[in-house]
């Protein structure tokens, strides 16, 4: 048997780390890039310096971006973010002989957003680090100081409002505390909330007037931990809750609802329905456990619709789809809004984890129930597509989808923009990197 073949799954293949860091200039491209799109598509990923980690989620932070100005793709880079693990490979995780908490020691490698003029690295466990337009870490964000504990890889910025909405998590109480950012950068909220065990809530719900939390029940285990296996499992005897609270609420303004036992890492989207006060819909990629039996990911996410009836205090659950998918988004226009069109990746037919690359996107219609799919082939594979709003857009749908496939042929990365009106149709344009970016989690466009 070759040694490759007995490495777990996150250190081989097109999920395996690369070992340096590049700058490549004028790439070649295939198809025509929509001269209006002037800006930086980034994306974060794990990328363990030291070749290997225990986990897919444990690796450090590298950032793979591609500047489109003119029509033409003026460069590719590739950066680690300079957090304390990149100036120290191989710190542990956790330090069992000290284990204080600092919330500088992130590994900054789950998603990379824009906001009140900055560029921020997030991961869930700690502060974000911020990084400039070339890639290069500024430092860690402690907004003026006020945030000192987690915040989540997943914010949600309101087309509204401009406000940055997010939350942090804990293993130690308090478990959960949700975040409020004004439009201009300033954290204005912080509030403790009430959980009773420490779970991973990768993600969370917000909609014009609340927010919706996600106690399911993955949870953190200090024997686990101790032990040096995956700290989180699936208890399902834990319960499983929705909490919705207004946008400006408190612990005290929680109403709790029971759902179903099961996991979500993303939801598509939430929004307060338009006709009825009390009802709030949530659509998100649901399996039914996670790591229920093993660290590994031996589950496949549906798209599914929770639709709460706050005067009822149930919940109506939904499988919308049976097609595995993951890595949800809508324009970010839409979120947290009533919306009509979502895009995730799929598994389709090709063979490729939809944990990390697919073979298609969906698209779908929610308003006519119905979906189609651009499928990339047999052999490539697509990552999270992020919608690009075309500059004088008529309808929802009017912009662009891109994001990085790998070829499995070539061992090589492209990034590919889609029209997002036609998703079925031939790429608008295929940047070809000069490497294979390895499978990752999120990403932005970050206009000039």
């Amino acid at each position: 048997m070759a040694v490759t073949d007995q490495l777990p799954f996150h250190l081989k293949g097109n999920y395996a780390p690369i070992g340096d860091e590049i700058t490549a200039t004028d790439l070649e491209v295939t198809g025509e890039i929509p001269p209006e799109l002037d800006g930086r598509y980034l994306r974060n990923g794990a990328n363990p310096i030291t070749g290997e980690s225990e986990h897919w989620f444990f690796g450090d932070g590298m950032i793979h971006g591609v500047r489109l100005s003119g029509g033409r793709a003026e460069w590719y880079r590739n950066r680690y973010v300079r957090t304390p693990y990149y100036h120290q490979p191989g710190k542990p995780l956790i330090d069992l002989e000290n284990p204080t908490f600092d919330s500088a020691d992130s590994k900054a490698n789950t998603h990379v957003v824009a906001h009140a003029g900055r560029i921020l690295c997030l991961e869930e466990g700690h502060v974000p680090y911020e990084i400039d337009g070339e890639l290069e870490t500024v430092g860690p964000h402690t907004f003026d100081g006020r945030l000192d504990s987690a915040f989540t890889a997943h914010p949600k910025i309101c087309p509204r409002t401009g406000e940055m909405i997010g939350f942090g998590y804990g293993m130690a109480p308090p478990y959960l505390t949700y975040h409020r950012v004004s439009a201009d950068g300033e954290l204005i909220q912080s509030s403790e909330i009430d959980l009773p065990a420490p779970v991973m809530m990768h993600d969370f719900n917000v909609t014009d007037r609340r927010v919706v939390f996600m106690d399911l029940p993955v949870v953190f285990s200090l024997d686990r931990a101790l032990a040096g296996t995956m700290p989180f499992a699936f208890e399902p005897d834990n319960g499983a809750r929705l909490g919705v609270m207004p946008r400006d609420g408190d612990n005290d303004t929680v109403r709790w609802i029971e759902v179903e036992p099961c996991y979500v890492f993303h939801p598509v989207n939430s929004y307060d329905h338009p006709t009825e006060p009390d009802r709030v819909v949530v659509d998100v990629a649901r399996y039914p456990s996670m790591w229920a039996a093993s660290p590994e990911f031996d589950e496949v996410a549906t798209l599914w619709r929770w639709e709460i009836d706050l005067a009822a205090g149930s919940v109506a659950e939904t499988q919308l789809d049976d097609r595995p998918i993951e890595f949800g988004r809508v324009p970010d226009s839409r979120v947290a809004q009533d919306y009509r069109f979502g895009y995730a990746v799929s598994s389709g037919d090709n063979d490729g984890l939809v944990a990390g690359g697919g073979s298609a996107l969906v698209k779908y219609d929610l308003e006519a129930g119905t979906s189609s799919a651009h499928e990339f082939g047999r052999g490539r594979q697509p990552g999270e597509m992020v919608f690009v709003p075309a500059e004088h857009r008529a309808a929802e749908d009017d912009g662009y989808l891109m994001g990085y496939v790998y070829d499995r042929a070539d061992d090589r990365s492209d990034l590919v923009i889609l029209d997002a009106a036609d998703v079925a149709a031939e790429p608008l344009a295929t940047v070809h990197l000069p490497r294979r970016v390895p499978f990752g989690f999120h990403g932005s466009w970050v206009p000039a």
